[in-house]
């Protein structure tokens, strides 16, 4: 059996990757498990300098793995060149930070014989998407190491050239064979490996369909695990708002890897005192932005990485319209080779429509009319997704007390969305549990076991 990546850009097929063998797999499992024992001995001075050496590597080969992943899935080349910088910042975060982070505590209170000490669990997890082939796997994979776990990635199958590459990253980074594991199966085999007893946790990034299936299976394998899933971010503009930010910030928001990304901004919920204002102000920008060959330095969106996506795309734009909803702008797949999907801009859409509960993964915006601020937290709150918002105010206050009210792992004033080394990382309700990066990101991973020696 063979996994086919397929350029996004032309449609063609870029090449073909052998499916790794059951007896392969179990070998690699058995390197993961033997590799844990000696890693989690390894002290934190020469685990740091070996994400240090990864960091290093990551660098020298940004070229070729911003390359990559533009072949791969389609996102502009700075926008790729920029993601593979933010894994260096994440691995040098975690390189200096891991052992302060992990450091034994005697909790306020507790006896003076007593203390908390923080262990590695074992071999970990990861399955990851294809939107951010890098970042997803280096802000699971740097905490992670440097905790002691060794981890086995199971990438998504369109990437899998990036997931190959990621492992000769580590490779020539020097860290030893079993610590970091690239795994090339399909997703239909993640079953087996969750319930091996030999991986002790799960991280897994993707759709709500999958982080609901996977962590099924770790309940009842008695798993942890970390699930950031879905979202459909909204964006709350109100009355006081600087409209010439707000339209640049969300535009910019929206078409960030051609509207593929979890905390993307997805509905704008504009009060109606600024919504004319605000319509023509956004959707300017959005129709300025250059869709083209990601491989063009003067390209600003990219194809969207599937077909399937295009056409479910597609279909939840075309019955938003049908429903009520107006077309500002676009509306439809690009002609021509490639699944480019034109920059689009939907107004007056209401509940009932796709384009307001379900998740636009794309360059397609909704923009939700509401009354007042009031109606705009409870439409902002009204969806099952809370990975992400934002609100536009020139109100300190307003802006506090909005970010109180929201439902969200995250809130932004006056600036999108994004995930940061050194902040945790994750969503409520359907768009997850658990966090990522920051001093939580790294404990998600270890026990923290009770000390007695009195």
């Amino acid at each position: 059996m063979s996994i086919v990546s397929v350029n996004p850009s032309t449609g063609r097929t870029l090449r073909s990757h052998r499916e790794a063998t059951p007896r392969e797999v179990e070998a690699a499992v058995s390197r993961a498990w033997a590799a844990f024992g000696e890693w989690r001995a390894t002290p934190f001075s020469e685990r740091s300098r070996a994400l240090t050496r990864v960091s290093a590597v990551l660098g020298r080969r940004a070229g070729r793995l911003a390359r990559l992943a533009t072949d791969e899935m389609g996102k502009p080349l700075a926008e790729a060149r920029a993601e593979v910088e933010k894994c260096r910042l994440a691995c040098d975060y975690y390189a200096r930070r891991a052992r302060g982070f992990l450091r034994d505590e005697r909790p306020p209170g507790s006896p003076p014989w007593s203390r908390v000490v923080f262990e590695p669990m074992g071999p970990v997890l990861a399955v990851m998407p294809w939107n951010f082939p890098y970042w997803q796997v280096f802000r699971a994979a740097a905490p992670a190491l440097m905790a002691g776990n060794t981890m086995l990635l199971k990438h998504a199958s369109n990437v899998t050239g990036c997931a190959k590459a990621i492992g000769a990253v580590f490779r020539e980074a020097g860290l030893p064979a079993g610590v970091f594991t690239t795994l090339v199966i399909p997703s239909g085999r993640v079953g087996a490996l969750v319930a091996d007893a030999r991986v002790r946790a799960v991280t897994l990034t993707g759709s709500n369909e999958a982080g609901a299936r996977v962590a099924g299976q770790a309940g009842a394998a008695m798993k942890k695990g970390v699930f950031e899933l879905g979202g459909s971010d909204p964006y709350i503009v109100l009355g006081d708002a600087d409209l010439a930010r707000a339209a640049e910030t969300c535009a910019a928001s929206r078409l960030l890897n051609a509207g593929q990304s979890c905390i993307a901004a997805k509905r704008f919920i504009v009060v109606r005192k600024v919504l004319g204002a605000f319509e023509r102000e956004f959707t300017a920008r959005i129709a300025a932005r250059r869709v083209g060959d990601p491989l063009d330095p003067r390209t600003q969106v990219g194809p969207l990485a599937r077909a399937d996506l295009r056409r479910e795309l597609d279909r939840q734009v075309r019955s938003s319209v049908r429903m009520g909803a107006r077309l500002l702008l676009g509306g439809r797949p690009v002609p021509g080779p490639g699944f480019f999907y034109a920059p689009t801009v939907l107004t007056g859409v209401r509940r009932g429509m796709p384009a307001y509960g379900e998740e636009l993964f794309g360059p397609v915006a909704a923009i939700i009319p509401v009354r007042d601020e009031a109606e705009a937290v409870r439409v902002a709150n009204d969806s099952p997704f809370g990975l992400g918002a934002a609100v536009f105010t020139r109100s300190r206050r307003t802006a506090e007390r909005v970010a109180a009210r929201l439902e969200a792992g995250a809130v932004f004033a006056n600036d999108f969305v994004r995930s940061d080394p050194t902040l945790p990382f994750g969503g409520v309700k359907r768009s997850g549990h658990g966090r990522e990066l920051g001093p939580q990101g790294i404990r998600e991973f270890v026990s923290a076991k009770t000390l007695w020696l009195r």
